[in-house]
């Protein structure tokens, strides 16, 4: 068996036991067999606890998962497509232009009077207004690299177009209604949490179709990597594959964004964390490396933020900062000294 082999099978193993330990974990103290169970349908010895697991739990672990393994495809991506190692839908202001998506629609409806809270189109209003921001800001990402070959310049562009994008949030945040808002700004630190059951439905389906075009993806990325005129003539069609690349990060970080607010440093730091693992180039090995590990420590990260014994949470924004930070820092010293 092959060093690549054994590294897949520890790191999917460790998942699944993150996935087990995070449905243990939570504010209610519950016995592992009320955990299992639940999920078996049976009957459980602690009041409610069933309820706890099979509609608070459950769906903040396949969140988790969802949300791990989207934004770390989608890093690894952005990383190939722009060839530059600090690429990421936080870094290049995707996840800020989905976070303007959602506050015209969260913030903007109330100033009209019209509340979409709780109602089914409301959550599709939500999902659908992230994916347009983060296109618009994608679209002008694109547009500047067949411009500016840069690195740096475009990575400093993607940071100014989400910063402006953000300081429209703060006008709207300035505007809002105090329970729109206080819903909003909890909306931005972060959370896994506050998927329900029927926005599952959304989110489940719109993150698998993202995904597989990911993997469909795993071809072109890699002729993408010896530059795009060597691609061409292998008969990659750049512009095809610019467009799938450009629906799948809509469909992943914006969905994402949408109902888990923007989480930062995964989709930067897992596929570098990939690479130092595996020590590989291929994406054939990076892709779906990318997607297993970033769901663990997503996982990971919902695990920590949990207080025992507390009726709250530390914002996974927090988590995914204090573990996404030194990775960085040593990108950019690799950069740096190559």
């Amino acid at each position: 068996m092959s060093r690549t082999s054994i590294l897949f099978i520890i790191i999917s193993a460790a998942t699944a036991a993150l996935f087990i330990a995070d449905m243990l974990v939570g504010s209610v103290a519950l016995p592992a067999g009320d955990v299992w169970n639940a999920l078996l349908g049976r009957t459980v010895g602690t009041a409610g606890a069933d309820y706890i697991v099979l509609n608070f739990r459950l769906p903040k672990a396949i969140t988790a998962l969802l949300a791990g393994a989207a934004l770390s495809a989608v890093g690894l991506q952005m990383q190939t497509l722009f060839r530059n190692p600090l690429a990421g839908p936080y870094v290049l202001g995707v996840s800020s232009g989905a976070s303007l998506g959602v506050a015209l629609f969260t913030l903007g409806l109330p100033l009209l009077g019209i509340s979409a809270a709780g109602t089914w189109w409301g959550n599709l209003g939500v999902v659908g207004a992230a994916w347009l921001g983060s296109a618009l800001i994608l679209l002008v990402i694109l547009a500047v690299t067949r411009r500016i070959k840069d690195i740096m310049a475009v990575l400093i562009l993607g940071m100014m177009f989400g910063s402006a994008a953000t300081a429209f949030v703060e006008i709207m945040q300035y505007l809002s209604p105090e329970g729109a808002l206080k819903s909003f700004v909890v909306w931005t630190m972060g959370s896994l949490g506050g998927v329900s059951l029927g926005q599952m439905g959304i989110i489940v389906p719109a993150v698998a179709i993202g995904l597989a075009i990911s993997v469909g993806l795993i071809k072109p990325l890699n002729m993408l990597l010896l530059g795009e005129n060597y691609a061409r003539t292998m008969g990659l069609k750049i512009r095809g594959t610019r467009t799938a690349i450009f629906i799948s990060t809509i469909l992943l970080a914006g969905t994402i964004a949408a109902f888990c607010g923007p989480i930062s440093f995964i989709g930067l730091a897992v596929p570098h964390i990939v690479r130092m693992i595996y020590a590989e180039a291929d994406h054939r090995v990076l892709m779906p490396a990318s997607m297993i590990t970033g769901a663990g420590i997503m996982l990971l990260c919902d695990i920590v933020s949990q207080l025992p014994s507390a009726d709250m949470t530390l914002p996974i924004n927090t988590i995914t900062s204090l573990i996404g930070i030194p990775v960085v820092i040593i990108v950019i010293i690799r950069y740096r000294k190559s």
